[in-house]
Order: C-alpha cells, then sequence, then structure tokens
C-alpha cells in the first residue's frame, strides 16, 4: 500500500465528504485524497485545515510553521482530527519548522495544495513559492500588505498554470445567505445603487507570548498588532467588508477619503484602533465606512446596507438578510439566533449567518481541483487588498487619496528584523 492509499484509507466514511468523479484532466481517481500541507499552525490556520479536512476530500498531511510549539500543537491537533477520520497521523518527516519551512514544504512531493496561513507580510512571498513550485494554493487574504507586494502577486498570477487553482480566503462570498442576496442585488433588486454603508466591529485581540521571547519573537507572534506584519486592521481584519462591497457594487473605489487613529489602545503595536473611512465607486456611488477594534467586553457587530432607487439591502454577519421594497425577500434560514452567533470567532469560524462559509468555499476550492475548472483569483484577491491600502493611505495622509495615487506611491514596508535568527 502506498502512502497516498494508506492516507486516504476510510475517507468515504466522512460525513457529507465529496464523492469525485472517476477520472479527471486534473489526474485524481475516484475517490483520492486531495493532500495539503498547511504553511502556518496558527488559530485561523488551523481552524481552515481542521473544515479542509472534515468537509472535503483534502487531507492535511504536512504541517510547516517558524515555531516549534506551534507546529507540535498542529501535529497533535491534525492527528487527533485524522484519527477521527479513520486516516493515518502526519508522518514526522513532514513536519518543516524554521524561516525556511515553506520552501522545503513547497517542494514535497507528497503534497498536493499548500495552505498559506501566515502573517499577512508573508502571503505573497509564500504564494511565489507555491506556485513556482507547481502546488495548488489556498491564500488567506491579504494578497499583499503594500503595493509593491500586490505588483509582485499579479505577476505571481500571471504565473499560474491552466491545471492550477489558487484561491484566496474571501469565505464570505460563499456563505450561502450572502451569495443568496448578491444574487438579488445582481438581479436589479435594488434598482441603482446610490449609496452603501458597512462596518466592522470587533473586540481587542489578544496578547500572544511564550516562556523566554524576545522582541522580534513577540513581534511575530503578535503580528495582528504590528502594522508592518498585518497591514493594519483596514486590510487585514475589515478586508471582508470592503470584499463584499467590491463584489456586490462589481468594481473598486476610485478614491478615498478617511480618519482614524490609536485613540484607545496602549498596548505594544502601530496598527490603528479605528476607522472612518468615504470611498467613492464607479458612477458616484458612496461607500461609508466605520471599523473600530478595542475593548474586552466582546462587542461585535459586522455586515453592509445598500440602498437603491427600488429597495435596500441588509447583509449583517449576524441577525435578518433581506431586501425591502418592491422586490421584498429575505433569507429564510437565518442564523442569528442560533447558541454563539453575533459573537466575534479569532479563528473566522462563526456560527451565525457565516456558519457554512468556511465549509462552501472549501468544497469549491478543492472541487476545481478535482474537477475543474481551475481558479486563479489572485487578481480579485489584489483588487480588494488595493481597496483597503487605498483607505489607510487615505488615512495615513489626511487627504483624499486616488487609485492612480496608489499605485504611483508604490508604498513598502519592512519588517525591519531577519528571520534567520529562528533557524
Amino acid at each position: 500500500m502506498n502512502r497516498r492509499e494508506l492516507l486516504v484509507k476510510g475517507s468515504q466514511a466522512v460525513s457529507g465528504i465529496m464523492i469525485l468523479k472517476s477520472s479527471t484532466a486534473f489526474g485524481y481517481q475516484a475517490n483520492s485524497a486531495v493532500l495539503i500541507g498547511l504553511l502556518g499552525c496558527g488559530n485561523r490556520g488551523t481552524a481552515v485545515a481542521t473544515s479542509f479536512s472534515q468537509n472535503t476530500a483534502g487531507q492535511v498531511v504536512a504541517l510547516a510553521d517558524i515555531f516549534p510549539d506551534q507546529l507540535a500543537a498542529g501535529k497533535a491537533h491534525f492527528d487527533k482530527v485524522n484519527g477521527s477520520l479513520t486516516r493515518a497521523a502526519i508522518d514526522s518527516k513532514l513536519l518543516f519548522r524554521g524561516p525556511h519551512a515553506f520552501e522545503e514544504l513547497a517542494a514535497s512531493q507528497d503534497v498536493d495544495v499548500i495552505q498559506i496561513s501566515t502573517p499577512p507580510f508573508f502571503h505573497v512571498q509564500h504564494l511565489a513559492a507555491a506556485v513556482d513550485a507547481g502546488k495548488h494554493v489556498y491564500c488567506e487574504k491579504p494578497v499583499g500588505i503594500d503595493v509593491r507586494q500586490a505588483k509582485q502577486a499579479l505577476e505571481i498570477a500571471k504565473r499560474v498554470k491552466p491545471h492550477q487553482s489558487v484561491d484566496v480566503g474571501f469565505q464570505c462570498r460563499m456563505a450561502p445567505p450572502i451569495a443568496a442576496i448578491e444574487a438579488q442585488i445582481k438581479a436589479g433588486a435594488l434598482g441603482k445603487v446610490a449609496t452603501v454603508s458597512g462596518n466592522y466591529n470587533a473586540p481587542a485581540s489578544t496578547e500572544k507570548t511564550h516562556p523566554g521571547i524576545k522582541p522580534d519573537e513577540y513581534r511575530l507572534r503578535n503580528w495582528l498588532w504590528d502594522k508592518a506584519l498585518s497591514g493594519d486592521i483596514l486590510v487585514e481584519q475589515n478586508i471582508h467588508i470592503i470584499d463584499l462591497c467590491n463584489w456586490m457594487l462589481g468594481a473598486h473605489p476610485l478614491k478615498a477619503t478617511a480618519t482614524g487613529g490609536r485613540n484607545v489602545l496602549k498596548h505594544y503595536g502601530d496598527c490603528w484602533d479605528n476607522y472612518e473611512v468615504e470611498y467613492t465607486y464607479p458612477g458616484g456611488v458612496h461607500f461609508t465606512f466605520a471599523s473600530t477594534q478595542f475593548g474586552s467586553d466582546g462587542k461585535f457587530d459586522a455586515g453592509l446596507k445598500l440602498f437603491g432607487s427600488a429597495g435596500s439591502a441588509t447583509v449583517p454577519y449576524s441577525g435578518p438578510i433581506q431586501i425591502t421594497g418592491a422586490q421584498a425577500w429575505e433569507w429564510k434560514d437565518s442564523r442569528s439566533n442560533a447558541p454563539g452567533s453575533g459573537q466575534f470567532a479569532a479563528n473566522g469560524s462563526f456560527l451565525d449567518n457565516l456558519e457554512f462559509a468556511d465549509r462552501d468555499k472549501d468544497r469549491s476550492f478543492i472541487d476545481s481541483i478535482t474537477s475543474g475548472p481551475a481558479h486563479n483569483q489572485i487578481a480579485a484577491g489584489v483588487e480588494t487588498a488595493l481597496s483597503c491600502m487605498l483607505g489607510r493611505m487615505a488615512g495615513y495622509t489626511g487627504r483624499e487619496v486616488t487609485w492612480e495615487d496608489l499605485l504611483a506611491h508604490g508604498e513598502t514596508y519592512q519588517m525591519g528584523f531577519s528571520l534567520d535568527q529562528f533557524a
């Protein structure tokens, strides 16, 4: 029995697993596992890879992380997950640690897919290695934390082969109620959209520490607090709402003005804790977006409202998703009253209108690999990342910034230390 046969043993028993075509142009046989290497064994990475394991023919067989404790925790977790699915434990030979772990993972012949769940500063570098190695890639957002990285990503997109699938982690688009209302809006249920409002109000993120931690390691473990490593809250976290606006309007913003600052947070870091952004889209459509990320009361609220000539649409993470007006419509299976709904989930596994977002996103990605057509979502990911950078630049400079200004500026952020110390 070869490794692939051993790994897939018993996978047919998984509830809800995808039944694959007997033969495809992509070279996967019936019920053959798609072998996943997880790059970045943190909170979000672990949650997404677990969803792949439980909801698709994807199987986590390799792990990579810069820190040995996270790598060990990842192995313990996925050995348990694999055991529950009657799959083999992760081979110790497929554990990669240190600053070059991403290169070793990309070079592995035992991996079909690389899931990139590292801090955002590294996404484009890791995307290049995975794509150039011929792997399918699931890359968390954002695709770049500055303009230089965004332009690099567009060059990487040109190197994606026809059979390769590259997805960007905008799972909110795949949440069934959000996908359903987007279809209604695209069909004209609101008439001419005139204005949009959106918000992302989240509690403060928690400190990550470790015995004997030094300053550079502290920065890496608390990358959410670090502008160069995360892109700031507008680019790293608020990006989901801005992406939904771009998607529903079918365009990116042309210009932005913004205010904000670091008015509450006192801990280490240089990320802002609040933003107010006014975006202008084609056709004079205005999108007013507000964001906060502080406090310990657990308060969380995120969503969009679109206002058009024939009606308005409400698209919250938690609560009724509906259209009022001439073509009134409502999603009938709201999860707004489910236990845990409306609460912030640091790992992205929400229990409200997004409950099935990861599941359906993961299934779509794996299906593109096994059955086709292949995805290449890099350009779309870059467009949304740049939209967030546009608002960030407007806030930092205190002036109106156009799309052309942003691209011409070519902003770049530096990490400021070497990863070699973690070898």
